[in-house]
C-alpha cells in the first residue's frame, strides 16, 4: 500500500511501526493528535508534503519486504490490551520515574550553574513524573478494572460509568506529551553537551527512552484500547 495525505498517523503506525522514528524525526504526533490526517501536520508543520511522504513509503517499501512479526492490536481484546500496556509499560514506569528523578536532581544540583536550562528541565520531569503517576494509578485502580468488566457483561450503563471514570484521560494524555516535547527542546533533542559527565549523558539517554515508551504507550491506549469503546 501507499500511504498519502489523507492517512492519520495512528493508522500508519499500526501498519508500519517503525514509522514512529519518523514521525518523531519531524515532530509529528502520532499519539495524543494521532487521529488527524497528515497533510494537518505537513501544513501546520510546514513541511514538504512530497519529501515526507517519499521517505515514508520508500522506508516502508524496503520494510515490508523484510519478515517482521507486526502484531494485530485491533485483533487483541481489550483484556490482552490492558495486560499488555500494565505489564510492558505501567509496571516499568512507576519503577523508572523516581529513579531518573534523582538524576534529573542530580544533573541539576551539580551543573545547574553553568547549564541553566537544567532548572527548567528539573520542573517539567518533576510535573510529568506527578502526573504520570497519578495517571497511572487512576487507569490501574479505576478504569483497566472497569474495561475488563464490561468484557464480560457488555452494557450501556457500564460503558458510560468507564467514560466518566476515563474523562480527563485524553487531556491529561495531551499534557504528558506537551511535557515531553517541552523537554525535548530544553535539551535540544536529548543530546548533552560536549562537558557533559557521565551522569549527565545517562541522563538524557534515559528520557529520551522514557519519552520514546510514553508515546508507545499512549498511542496504545488513545488509539486502540480506548477506541474500541
Amino acid at each position: 500500500m501507499k500511504f498519502t495525505v489523507e492517512h492519520t498517523p495512528a493508522t500508519i503506525v499500526k501498519v508500519y511501526p517503525k514509522s514512529s522514528d519518523l514521525f518523531k524525526k519531524y515532530r509529528i504526533d502520532f499519539c495524543c493528535g494521532g487521529n488527524r490526517p497528515l497533510k494537518e501536520s505537513f501544513t501546520e508543520k510546514d513541511l514538504d508534503e512530497s519529501e515526507v511522504l517519499g521517505e515514508l513509503n520508500a522506508s516502508y517499501e524496503e520494510w515490508s519486504k523484510e519478515d517482521h512479526d507486526v502484531i494485530d492490536w485491533d485483533a487483541k481484546s481489550l483484556s490482552e490490551l490492558i495486560d499488555h500496556i500494565r505489564y510492558t509499560y505501567h509496571a516499568p514506569l512507576m519503577e523508572e520515574l523516581p529513579a531518573l528523578g534523582q538524576f534529573v536532581t542530580k544533573v541539576y544540583s551539580r551543573h545547574g550553574g553553568t547549564h541553566p536550562e537544567l532548572k527548567e528541565l528539573y520542573r517539567i520531569y518533576n510535573d510529568f513524573k506527578v502526573e504520570m503517576e497519578e495517571h497511572t494509578i487512576k487507569e490501574e485502580n479505576e478504569v483497566f478494572p472497569l474495561i475488563k468488566e464490561y468484557e464480560v457483561n457488555p452494557g450501556e450503563e457500564l460503558l458510560e460509568r468507564i467514560r466518566v471514570a476515563n474523562g480527563g484521560l485524553a487531556d491529561e494524555h495531551n499534557g504528558v506529551g506537551d511535557m515531553l516535547k517541552e523537554m525535548r527542546k530544553i535539551t535540544g533533542d536529548f543530546i548533552p553537551p560536549v562537558d557533559a559527565c557521565g551522569s549527565y549523558r545517562i541522563t538524557y539517554a534515559r528520557l529520551a527512552e522514557l519519552e520514546e515508551d510514553t508515546f508507545q504507550h499512549i498511542h496504545l491506549e488513545n488509539n486502540i484500547l480506548f477506541a474500541k469503546l
